[in-house]
């Protein structure tokens, strides 16, 4: 059977696009990384081993040593494995709640429950979300659950915002004004109709969001309100090298490198999925 000429067009296209091809390979790299951490590392990154701390990068330590002699390579590695999954819980979290919001607003257009939703919106917006994700975790207390959660609830309004001004465009479409002479309930021609048009835009945002959410997390970390020693964390790994730059600027090099390199490809993958996605700026290319 071959494959439809859509599929085997929109590949080429996604091969052709550099920014996608290196933002999928940066991406995959740390996810690769994370993977590898359940069953492999360096070296084990909670042993403390004093009398070899601060060592720079060699043959046995890659990226050198901490100031408790743990590897940072192999902390990096852990690091990605929390980051990760913090990002991609705390996404799924917004596009859980937050599309089906944004398509019950949009079906109610001009209704109470449309405003009350949108007003919502706006309530969560008026909080940089920093400072709410602060809010939350100092409340609630620091560690990775607590994260997971700050970030989520930000993410919530994004989805929402997103899936009713996608989904309001598409109302007035002929497609669903027939959907409904037939008959269909507003939450079916939701489910069936208007969500499979904006999923590539959900898609996209998923992207962004997750890059998002990585340095969210990182910037939790890093003020003590993400996930809680012994378990790796980027922003704690560079809240740690903060007083000691000077004297081994690798603690502080490697883990800053990981979050730049990770944010980058998630934010170039996503660019590439919008440009591929879009046949106007397909063609335009």
């Amino acid at each position: 059977m071959s494959a439809n000429p859509a599929n085997r067009s929109l590949l080429r296209a996604a091969f052709g696009h550099p920014a996608f091809v290196i933002g999928t390979l940066l991406s995959a790299l740390f996810v690769m990384l994370a993977l590898v951490s359940f069953i492999w590392t360096p070296f084990d990154p909670t042993k403390l081993d004093i009398a070899g701390k601060l060592k720079g990068p060699s043959l046995a330590h890659w990226f050198g040593t901490d100031h408790f002699g743990r590897d940072i390579f192999s902390m990096i590695m852990v690091g990605a494995r929390v980051s990760i999954a913090v990002a991609f819980v705390a996404v799924g979290i917004g596009m859980i709640l937050g599309v089906p919001l944004g398509l019950y607003a949009a079906a109610r257009r001009g209704s109470l429950i449309d405003e009350i939703i949108m007003r919502g919106n706006d309530l969560v917006f008026a909080f940089p979300s920093l400072l709410l994700a602060i809010m939350i975790t100092a409340v609630f207390g620091p560690g990775a659950v607590n994260a997971i959660i700050a970030i989520g609830i930000f993410n919530v309004p994004v989805f929402a915002r997103l899936a009713r001004g996608a989904a309001l465009s598409l109302w007035t479409r002929d497609f669903v004004l027939a959907a409904r002479v037939a008959g269909k309930s507003q939450s079916r021609i939701s489910a069936e109709h208007i969500l499979p048009n904006i999923t590539n835009l959900l898609i996209v945002q998923g992207t962004i969001q997750f890059s998002l959410a990585i340095l969210a997390e990182a910037a939790l970390a890093y003020v003590g309100l993400g996930a809680q020693p012994p378990l790796p964390s980027w922003g704690r790994m560079l809240a740690d090298a903060q007083t000691l730059i000077s004297l081994a600027p690798h603690m502080a090099l490697f883990p800053g490198f990981a979050i730049i390199t990770t944010v980058l490809g998630l934010n170039l993958m996503g660019d590439g999925l919008r440009d591929l996605f879009d046949p106007k700026l397909r063609r335009g290319r």
